[in-house]
């Protein structure tokens, strides 16, 4: 019989830097290598794609790989994150943010399983995010999940989110290398 011991945040917290990403899921003490470089360049575009609609609208922050504390055994890094204003002045800006962010955004990886995209994409939304997208590289698309519990693929055309009013890219700007 498999045991696995589970660790709280605390505990998560003294582990030392070494170097690779660290997540804390359910207790699940998860380490994944660091990003390839189409995963990479992947956060970088959502990045710079987002963050000008963000920022003339004054709607918070657009963030790569920043943790959150979902609750005391859930500490989670999305690959791009946004994080509405209201939460970035209530956060302590020598703690982490506390609960989910309005959108997390997670890169499919080999390290990034279905079963585990599913766990933290319910964990996000129980924390309070409004959407939650998967970026699938392979297969050129984005999934975008919405809190209620309805999704929809964009594998062409434009993606767009209410939370980023009058904003849209062609899908296609995320999967420029795609084969």
């Amino acid at each position: 019989m498999n045991t696995r011991t589970l660790q709280t945040f605390e505990q998560f917290e003294k582990f030392q830097d070494d170097g690779m990403k660290h997540e804390l899921l359910q207790g699940e003490h998860i380490v994944l290598p660091p990003p390839k470089l189409r995963h990479s360049n992947i956060q970088h575009r959502l990045l710079h794609l987002i963050w000008p609609n963000v920022s003339q609208h004054q709607l918070g922050d657009v963030r790569i790989e920043t943790g959150f504390k979902l609750s005391s055994d859930t500490w989670l890094q999305p690959d791009v994150s946004f994080v509405k204003a209201a939460q970035i002045q209530a956060a302590d800006p020598d703690g982490y943010y506390k609960g989910a962010p309005a959108v997390a955004i997670e890169v499919v990886s080999e390290s990034n399983t279905p079963a585990r995209l599913d766990r933290k994409t319910k964990l996000y939304f129980a924390h309070g995010s409004e959407e939650v997208w998967i970026v699938d590289p392979a297969a050129s698309n984005v999934r975008l999940i919405y809190r209620e519990g309805s999704s929809r693929t964009i594998g062409e055309g434009e993606l767009r989110s209410d939370l980023f009013p009058g904003w849209s890219t062609p899908i296609d700007s995320l999967f420029p290398d795609k084969p």
